[in-house]
């Protein structure tokens, strides 16, 4: 089975993953694992192939076009799929080096321990198989009927920033305004860039790239 026909599977059964064992120190505390963002959007819009909207891969019959996220991108690159060679370089939408193959970025894993705190919620996450020494942001989606908006993971954005290890790990600890619900998902965005974008998460597909993210059922 090509391995990431193999992966998509795995991912795909990862999005209704319910919350891991939690330490008993922490009785009221509950884990969730994270999934590539590209799982989580193709299991929300059901394309053909699993399918990242913000990262590219080259192929010279590729023209220029706006592809999902109304992401444009330039002639010569498309989408990476799930089912493309896991040793392909992956660009952004200018044709821009992200200095890593598709298998190491669809590697990234994670886990978030959420826990209830003065009406707030405050979070531990926990990153492996990051890009090692990538600058990162926190983000919470925020689900409705008429779209979804975003917000730094603690409301501010002045501790939602890092950079990973060498190795590629993080433990980040911080506090989630409020409830984290179903209306809500937790976002890793890295930035390619190398830089911290405040309150916004920065121009997708350009400087800005969801790579993990997980939704409470």
């Amino acid at each position: 089975m090509h391995f990431f026909r193999s992966l998509t599977a795995t991912l795909i059964a990862l999005a209704g993953m319910t919350a891991l064992a939690s330490a008993q120190s922490e009785p009221h505390a509950k884990t969730y694992a994270f999934l590539t963002h590209a799982a989580f959007f193709s299991v929300e819009s059901k394309p053909a192939n699993l399918i990242d909207p913000q990262v590219f891969v080259r192929d010279p019959d590729a023209p220029a076009a706006t592809g999902p996220q109304g992401i444009p991108h330039v002639a010569g690159y498309r989408n990476a799929l799930g089912v493309d060679n896991p040793t392909l370089d992956i660009e952004n939408a200018r044709g821009a080096p992200l200095h890593m193959t598709l298998a190491q970025w669809f590697g990234a894993r994670g886990t978030v321990k959420l826990m209830p705190s003065g009406g707030d919620t405050m979070a531990k996450f926990s990153f492996e198989e990051l890009v090692p020494n990538g600058h990162y942001s926190l983000f919470e989606n925020h689900f409705s009927p008429t779209g979804v908006t975003f917000t730094p993971a603690d409301g501010t954005a002045t501790t939602n920033s890092f950079t990973a290890t060498a190795n590629g790990t993080a433990r980040i600890e911080l506090r989630v305004p409020g409830a984290v619900t179903h209306a809500e998902a937790l976002l890793l965005v890295y930035h390619s860039d190398g830089m911290d974008h405040g309150m916004q998460r920065g121009a997708l597909g350009v400087n800005a790239h969801h790579q993990l993210i997980t939704r409470v059922p």
